[in-house]
């Protein structure tokens, strides 16, 4: 049996309607409309003779099939800049000082890096790793270029990557203790995510104390998952020994931005920032 070629771009048609949650979503992106990303979907599935997307009247969700799909279609996408970059593009050269959150490390920067550094070896990325506000204040100084961070509450400033859950964490297994104060790991005061959940847990009437503080977000998932108190994190930067805990306050969501001279930096910020939303923000599919 002769194996079919897959085309990649029925492959970027596929990822956008994956990555964005359905077609309406995926039609600017594509610049193409419903009924042409129906039609091209419709003929990666024919082609494969599996089917990848299961659609509902108000919803689209990836079957089994799909989801393998998606590793591998992400990978080819990836390999297929690569090579235009390298070999087609003109150079982009240059040094860019990027700030990084640490809610990125370790599971998101690695990989991050490793791609923008295969796709444009004339860029020299210098990287600095701290809370949000502590690398944009260095910006502001003019240490840093970029600062990859988050939004502060009703904050305009910034351009969005994307929006996650911010979300209670503890060890697996652990439960909240009965008959006593919450136990907290956090970042120290000023952190975000530590005055929403100290808020929630205030409105609801819930004792807690902070049994833990360090300045790096590893200290304090470490401390959590340890078992010394639950911590409060975004979604997308939950790391290995770390799960969702229910049963207390909702936090809401964080907007995840880009802060800095988008427009002055052109020529090196827009891969980067590409490369960010292909390697971090990839949300989840939704109705």
């Amino acid at each position: 049996m002769r194996v079919p070629d897959l085309d990649l771009d029925l492959l970027r048609c596929f990822v956008q309607v994956a990555e964005r949650g359905g077609f309406t979503a995926a039609a600017p992106a594509l610049g193409l409309t419903q009924s042409a990303i129906s039609l091209k979907i419709r003929r990666l599935e024919e082609l494969l003779g599996k089917r990848m997307l299961e659609r509902t009247s108000r919803s689209v969700a990836l079957t089994p099939q799909g989801e393998t799909l998606l590793a591998y279609a992400r990978r080819m996408l990836a390999l297929n800049e690569e090579a235009v970059q390298r070999l087609v593009a003109p150079p982009v050269t240059g040094r860019l000082r990027l700030g990084v959150a640490d809610h990125f490390v370790p599971r998101n920067l690695a990989p991050l890096l490793a791609r923008f550094a295969r796709s444009h070896p004339g860029i020299r990325l210098e990287v600095e790793v701290g809370r949000s506000h502590d690398l944009r204040r260095a910006m502001e100084a003019g240490s840093l270029d970029l600062v990859l961070g988050k939004r502060r509450d009703g904050e305009s400033e910034g351009s969005i990557l994307w929006t996650e859950p911010v979300i209670w964490a503890a060890a697996p297994g652990w439960v909240v203790p009965e008959g006593r104060p919450l136990p907290l790991a956090m970042l120290p005061a000023g952190c975000m995510f530590r005055d929403r959940a100290l808020a929630a847990l205030a409105r609801a009437g819930l004792g807690f104390e902070i049994t833990y503080t360090s300045p790096s977000l590893l200290g304090v998932a470490a401390a959590a998952q340890a078992g010394l108190g639950a911590t409060v994190i975004g979604a997308s930067g939950l790391p290995e020994g770390l799960a969702p805990l229910a049963g207390l306050p909702p936090l809401g969501t964080a907007e995840m931005a880009v802060f800095g001279d988008l427009a002055g930096l052109a020529p090196l910020a827009e891969p980067l920032v590409q490369a960010i939303r292909e390697t971090v923000a990839q949300p989840a599919l939704v109705a």
